[in-house]
């Protein structure tokens, strides 16, 4: 039997964000239910509400950075139970039988993995929806226990900005003695400083903007390069073995490759544009250079991390909102007004400042 539940939805690309009252599908045996405290803003959920991609199915919620409390579980879940803090991401299924999520890759998984909202349950057709409402139903195997001492407000953002860069950085090896440059001070970037730091790095921001250069310190890099400055970029050419870019527009991408050592990495986390202008071939085959991407990151990866976040203390930069300022938070988040994610707090629903 579906559930009721109230959330906010954009029903079409021209219109704003409103309350709106819908149905959850019937919990199965392996699902747990999940009463929403806490939900990050992406600006994935701007595009998908803006049809951007041209791949929206209206009405839709958005939100997949969702941190809540287990309200029940089904016959089958073993590794939850009521009560339980834990957090739900970008994914909520996969075909659980391919190469990729055989090996906890549930991103990659070849028949592609649903996503957390506005996409057809793999198992009934029903639509999934996001986090921007009161309560969620998701099968065990994609549900991430919240660690002890972990802020659940700021974690909420982890589990898109946080894993979407510590993925990448897990993949390649990433330790102390690395140079990392991070391409990008948005929600992605200053993560990826965090994390990279952790990891033993020694990092630095490349930013345009000099008025950045306090802010970049303060998030613990080691070094900034302000990127139009092309006696700075000069100077730091044939210096790092990766470079984690964070960017979402298109941007001209071999001034960094330049920047790289020989055997060095390029990764794409930010961008699924053409790259343009296009790639020097040159900078690539020379110094046998890598061009990468990682697409966020596998359910035991993202468990791993949250676990890492806690042990090290790292959070995400928030700003708190209530759900009544998500088109003002869209509009704000356009603009790059935000340091460096809004999160909404599902209390304001429950309030009734909703409305």
């Amino acid at each position: 039997m579906s559930t009721p539940a109230r959330g906010y939805a954009a029903h079409s690309a021209e219109t704003p964000l409103e309350p709106w009252n819908f149905e959850r599908r019937a919990p199965r045996p392996d699902d747990v239910a999940i009463e929403i405290l806490y939900c990050g803003v992406c600006h994935s959920d701007l595009h998908f509400a803006r049809n951007d991609w041209g791949m929206t199915t209206f009405p839709v919620v958005p939100g997949h950075e969702i941190v809540g409390r287990v309200t029940g579980v089904g016959s089958d879940v073993s590794q939850y139970q009521v009560g339980d803090l834990v957090g739900v991401g970008c994914m909520v299924d996969s075909c659980h039988h391919c190469a990729a999520c055989d090996d906890g890759l549930e991103q990659y998984c070849l028949e592609g993995f649903t996503p957390t909202y506005g996409a057809p349950d793999r198992q009934d057709g029903s639509m999934t929806y996001g986090g921007y409402s009161d309560s969620i139903v998701v099968s065990e195997r994609f549900v991430v226990r919240m660690p002890d001492g972990i802020d659940l407000k700021s974690a909420a953002p982890i589990l898109c900005a946080g894993i979407t860069t510590f993925s990448p950085l897990k993949h390649y090896g990433v330790k102390a003695g690395h140079k990392v440059g991070v391409i990008g001070m948005g929600g992605l970037g200053h993560m990826g400083v965090k994390l990279a730091k952790a990891l033993g790095a020694e990092v630095t921001i490349f930013t345009r903007s000099e008025s950045k250069v306090a802010e970049a310190k303060k998030q613990g890099a080691d070094h900034v390069v302000i990127s139009t400055d092309e006696s700075q970029m000069e100077a730091v050419a044939g210096q790092f073995d990766f470079m984690l870019d964070t960017v979402p527009v298109q941007h001209d991408i071999n001034p960094y490759l330049n920047a790289l050592t020989y055997d060095g990495t390029h990764i794409m986390v930010g961008l699924l544009d053409p790259i343009e202008p296009p790639v020097a071939a040159f900078n690539l085959v020379f110094k046998r250079r890598v061009l990468a991407g990682s697409l966020i990151g596998g359910i035991p990866e993202t468990q791993e991390l949250l676990d890492f976040c806690a042990e090290h203390g790292i959070t995400c930069d928030v700003e708190m909102i209530n759900i009544d300022q998500i088109n003002e938070a869209y509009e704000r988040m356009e603009k790059g007004d935000v340091k460096y994610r809004f999160v909404i707090d599902m209390a304001s629903l429950k309030e009734g400042r909703a409305a």
